[in-house]
């Protein structure tokens, strides 16, 4: 009986991963035909060029959004800071999808920026598609696109005016553009272009794949957001709730049972600490 359950389950694994295959080779297909006309006509609509920067802006914008990005194929899952979406995964949520749902749209994000999107569309044409097109919030109820955009909405300047501080603190609002609002939230933003200002001058550097928020966030601010960071407090937090919750629980049982469950609640306990340190 085991063995027909296994037989089926193996069978049925090879279907999905026919189907699979066939789907996601059909929208890179897809993706093919459409991309050229598609980035050509979004580069004749885009104002700012990557040429209209100054050598810190860019700098400074990698450094935060994709410090690779010269280097990479369109994916990149391992240089420290960079996160596991490339400004190359960036343009494609925002021209290949209506709606973006993690899972399965993720996959299809992933081949379309490797396959498709990085070999049809140069670096330069890339980042000239993401300065003019990154979601940078809205204001009453009016969409910001872009960095030219969002210096005239947010201080009325073009973005070759920009001081550093204020250049910053828009790179600021790419992560969490609500978390981050120039406008609704002040002070987020003001602490994480803090934080910016050290990555891009070298004073702090990211120490792995993850760390996007460059040191630990207040409760407030990370509503909403993945609990990725490199120093996920909130779940530093849930996980010692859980130890003491657990604690109290022992307190009610049987005395035997409280000496099994206390040798393995000390065991797991410094493991579980253990691995918070290395966090």
């Amino acid at each position: 009986m085991m063995k027909k359950i296994r037989k089926f389950l193996f069978r049925l694994f090879l279907v999905i991963m026919v189907i699979g295959f066939i789907y996601f080779t059909f929208e890179m297909i897809k993706a093919c035909l459409i991309t050229p006309r598609m980035i050509e006509k979004s580069l004749e609509n885009s104002d700012l060029k990557v040429s209209d920067l100054s050598q810190w802006q860019l700098d400074a914008l990698l450094a935060v959004e994709d410090p690779n990005f010269y280097n990479h194929n369109g994916v990149d899952l391992k240089t420290p800071g960079a996160g596991i979406t490339t400004i190359t995964q960036g343009l494609v949520k925002i021209f290949y999808f209506e709606e973006f749902k993690p899972g399965f749209d993720k996959i299809k994000q992933t081949l379309i920026a490797r396959f498709v999107m990085d070999r049809l569309v140069t670096k330069d044409e890339q980042l000239t598609l993401f300065l003019n097109y990154v979601y940078l919030g809205n204001i009453k109820g009016k969409l910001v696109r872009g960095f030219e955009q969002a210096a005239k909405a947010y201080y009325n300047k073009t973005v070759k005016k920009l001081s550093k501080d204020e250049y910053l603190s828009i790179v600021a609002m790419i992560i969490a553009p609500n978390n981050f609002h120039i406008n609704d939230h002040p002070e987020a933003n003001a602490e994480r272009t803090k934080r910016i200002k050290k990555v891009v001058s070298g004073e702090y550097k990211p120490k792995k794949l993850m760390d996007l928020y460059y040191g630990e966030l207040d409760e407030e601010t990370q509503k909403g957001l993945p609990p990725a960071s490199y120093f996920p407090s909130l779940v530093k937090n849930k996980c010692l709730e859980s130890l003491q919750l657990l604690k109290a629980k022992i307190k009610n049982l049987s005395w035997r049972g409280v000496q099994s469950l206390s040798r393995l609640f000390a065991t797991e306990k410094n493991r579980l600490l253990q691995r918070l340190k290395e966090l």
